[in-house]
């Protein structure tokens, strides 16, 4: 190779470390050996995973924490129908991503259609951005483009398919260097018909969403609350934007409807609706029928039978938050007692339920023990199960992104790898992984990734023989029980065999003792937990109702 050249897979590679790319998570196949020796000679560190849903989960995962595109590879085929659900995953989360997948070379085939499926079409419906790279001179372009995409608002998925036929090639272009571009601000009238609309009336309340979950709008955000006083709610995916410690929190929206913070959003006159995602499971109806919603975020509100806002502010949230703190007028009118009576209501039930001595453990009990023992800047990620909804209800989040959930494509077998993601991007925070037995063994093969990386790692796995979200669901429907059952392996000898330390708690007060150890050991800990989801639907909308009835 003539100097001043470098294959195609060299220059792709020097793109990423340009892009300011640490990591690359994935699972190779021999159309990416150029690739992965380029990598190998680069500062980015290459994390083998041992599925390739696993190595899109923790790249996604990169990219909720930093803002920063993450990257997973893998190859064609099979190898890129992996990589579906992790993607749609990120693409539905709003977390910056880039896939690579190989291809066999596109110039001269010889295998004929060998594991040929079309991966850019397949991509197409779950990414922002999708292309073949057909010629290696175009790879700062393309990489370029793609991480630009990715990471601006809203941020998704990206996906690039990499022949390898074009990765040996011999190219001389060279890396485009990122330029920062600021957000556009906000329309000056509409923040003004906003501000209006807040001054006037009685009930405001604040809800905090997934898209309000960015570096920049957690600064503005508090000065806002702190300066006007207004309640706060969070979706699920809003927790931690602020510190839920704060006397101004109402509650995390988590439960179906009926539940304290449903009915302080249906009290509210002025709901000022902060980075509002049509992907996150709505928190209640949002009208314009009864009540002011100011929509705030960087593109418009999309228009559904749940949301339907009455006034808009589109542009970056912080700059618009920044302006209605250095406007708004206090106003005397303002009146928040029931909000303050929901939020002492809840706080009065979460005690309660926190003192149940019943053993498999109650899921609130699991929550109050778990939240006393975790530090205040630990950070726990969630796999998708019953247990998320009382963790997000439950559990306050001192520290954004401390409660890793996923409430868009709430997809079950994220929450070890995303774990794994999360102490490799801060050694020195005690992370600790909730899974089901359900989600655990759908990707319960990263364990081994966990060992072999040295992470300090706890693993809880919440045991019920059972996949307890649609149980529940099945029986608040009186159906029989039927198809939700399944046995388990011993979780504390298949830890064991992985190379990690397997726990098993067999008692209400064994589980906090059993954490504290966990917690503090050396290297990847598995803990069994039994869990009682054996209440309804029905019963707890009970008590729901008898406790509203009372404020």
């Amino acid at each position: 190779m003539s100097e001043g050249t470098q294959t195609a897979a060299e220059l792709f590679v020097a793109c990423l470390e340009a892009e300011g790319v640490e990591y690359v998570f994935g699972v190779p196949g021999e159309e990416n050996l150029a690739f992965l020796e380029a990598l190998r000679n680069s500062k980015i560190r290459f994390i083998t995973t041992r599925h390739e849903q696993g190595a899109v989960f923790m790249a996604a995962t990169v990219g909720r924490f930093t803002g920063k595109v993450g990257v997973a590879l893998s190859t064609l085929g099979p190898g890129a129908t992996n990589l579906v659900t992790g993607v749609a995953y990120a693409q539905l989360g709003g977390m910056p991503l880039l896939v690579i997948t190989g291809q066999k070379p596109i110039k001269h085939s010889k295998q004929g259609k060998f594991q040929i499926i079309d991966v850019v079409g397949m991509m197409k419906p779950i990414t922002k951005y999708t292309a073949t790279v057909i010629s290696g001179d175009r790879i700062p372009s393309m990489v370029r483009e793609a991480v630009k995409i990715a990471e601006s608002e809203r941020p998704g998925a990206v996906h690039l398919e990499f022949p390898e036929d074009i990765a040996a090639e011999s190219v001389t272009a060279r890396p485009i260097e990122p330029q920062k571009v600021r957000r556009p601000s906000a329309d000056e009238k509409a923040i003004q018909q906003a501000l209006q609309a807040i001054e006037q009336s009685r009930h405001p309340l604040v809800v905090i969403a997934s898209g309000a979950n960015r570096r920049l709008v957690r600064k503005q955000l508090k000065a806002f609350i702190a300066k006007t006083g207004i309640p706060f709610v969070t979706t699920q995916m809003g927790k931690g934007v602020e510190d839920e410690r704060s006397p101004l929190y109402i509650g995390t929206t988590a439960l179906s409807s009926g539940d304290y913070m449903h009915q302080a959003l249906k009290h509210s006159d002025c709901v000022i609706v902060l980075g509002h995602d049509i992907s996150e499971k709505p928190p209640v109806l949002l009208s314009a029928i009864d009540k002011t919603v100011i929509h705030i975020n960087f593109s418009p509100a999309n228009i559904d039978e749940v949301y339907i806002p009455t006034h808009e502010v589109v542009g970056d949230i912080s700059q618009a938050l920044w302006v209605l703190t250095e406007q708004i007028t206090i106003q005397e009118h303002w009146n928040f007692e029931y909000f303050y009576m929901a939020q002492r209501a809840l706080a009065t039930d979460i005690a309660g339920e926190a003192r149940s001595q019943a053993f498999p453990l109650l899921p609130q009990r699991f929550v109050h023990d778990l939240r006393a023992l975790m530090p205040e800047d630990g950070i726990l990620s969630l796999d998708n199960g019953l247990y998320k909804i009382w963790i997000a209800r439950n559990y306050p989040a001192y520290e954004q992104n401390s409660v890793l959930l996923d409430n868009a494509l709430a997809t079950m077998g994220a929450g070890l790898s995303a774990g794994i993601a999360s102490k490799l991007l801060y050694p020195d925070r005690k992370v600790a992984v909730v899974a089901g037995d359900g989600g655990i063994m759908m990707n319960i093969a990263e364990l081994e990734t966990a060992v072999r990386l040295g992470v300090d790692l706890v693993v809880i796995v919440l045991t019920d023989g059972e996949y307890g979200m649609i149980r529940w669901k099945q029986k608040d429907m009186d159906l029989p029980d039927y198809g939700l059952t399944f046995s388990n392996p011993d979780f504390v000898k298949l830890a064991e065999s992985f190379g990690a330390t397997g726990h098993r708690v067999t008692s209400v007060d064994d589980f906090g003792t059993t954490l504290t150890t966990a917690l503090t050991a050396k290297g990847v800990q598995v803990i069994d937990v039994p869990i009682d989801y054996s209440f309804t639907n029905a019963a707890l909308g009970e008590q729901l109702r008898a406790g509203i009835e009372n404020f």
